[in-house]
């Protein structure tokens, strides 16, 4: 992949590019060397999609989330999943009250900006599901009631490997809601020693002071959707799709609405870049987070990224 250098991208007033730049830079202060995992979730939310953090406890997970929301200023919730948590502790639950003679609804901590979904696989499936309507629509139906979730809404979910004692893999349905899905990995070697060696993450995180706000996030929002893509480069993402479907070992591909999530975030990485435009290379840079967790294989074909990867590297660049 060729190094891109990046420009000052019109479509964003200096303020706000420099506001963007600024929480860049704060959160990979937080989050020591992880700079792709930054600019990953910040695509997620900048393009009105969802991020699942797969990874063993430890590695960072949690300070990511805690991090992105204190620079971002936006409401933060977390819920612990766990085995006995409920749909109703997680969406609200509607209660009666005897004053009035109506039942009442109580939010659950759903209804925030910022949505930290701890350890998801650690739920029962039934309870996985509770989100699967606010993740898609922005909304929750309870007791034939639909109740609007705040602007902007965005869920990061973190989920231990599947091979661990106690998780319930996440259904294909709840998988797709989530726009990207990677892991932090272990630190390098410098970044864990100024881990090991600095100040308590937490109270850094607890330190710092909000760089946007929700009207800067929607904001970026619009700006990145107006970022363009050439005919050319929808080509490309449509032989990615096509790929996927023909590739041998893999049982279901990706379909169009992958391709849609492939280009929404595209688009974010390109203004997160300073570009006004998409190249391959942005693509290229998001594609195995965004199709791993949508692809489905045979037998023995492998992990979901090392099918994505095979994709990849089958379709060349026009």
């Amino acid at each position: 992949m060729s190094n891109i250098a990046t420009t000052s991208s019109p479509i964003l007033t200096d303020a706000l590019r420099q506001s963007l730049d600024q929480a860049q830079r704060q959160i990979n202060a937080l989050v020591l060397g992880k700079p792709h995992e930054v600019r990953l979730a910040l695509v997620a939310l900048l393009s009105g999609g969802h991020v699942l953090i797969e990874d063993l406890p430890g590695l960072g997970k949690t300070t990511l989330a805690h991090a992105l929301a204190a620079t971002v200023g936006l409401g933060f919730q977390r819920i612990q999943f766990t085995s006995d948590l409920l749909p109703a502790d997680v969406l609200g639950v509607s209660i009666y009250e005897a004053s009035t003679r109506q039942f009442r609804f109580h939010p659950g901590p759903v209804f925030t900006q910022v949505l930290l979904a701890d350890e998801i696989n650690r739920a029962p499936p039934r309870t996985q599901s509770a989100l699967l309507e606010a993740m898609a629509e922005q909304q929750v139906t309870i007791d034939g009631s639909t109740h609007r979730l705040p602007d902007p809404f965005f869920v990061i979910a973190t989920q231990n490997p599947v091979d661990l004692s106690g998780t319930f893999p996440l259904p294909d349905s709840q998988l797709d809601r989530f726009l990207l899905r990677f892991s932090l990995g272990y630190p390098g070697a410098d970044a864990e020693r100024a881990l090991l060696t600095g100040s308590d993450r937490r109270e850094l995180i607890a330190q710092a002071t909000p760089v946007l706000g929700d009207g800067d996030v929607i904001a970026l929002r619009d700006a990145a959707a107006r970022v363009h893509a050439s005919d050319a480069l929808v080509g490309y993402v449509q032989a990615l799709l096509a790929r996927s479907r023909q590739q041998p070992g893999i049982r279901v591909g990706l379909s169009p609405r992958a391709g849609l999530a492939l280009l929404r975030a595209a688009r974010a990485y390109a203004l997160l870049l300073g570009r006004d435009h998409v190249v391959p290379e942005d693509v290229q840079a998001l594609f195995i987070a965004v199709a791993g967790h949508r692809l489905v294989g045979e037998a023995e074909a492998g992990t979901g990224t090392a099918l994505a990867k095979s994709v990849l590297h089958a379709v060349p660049v026009d």
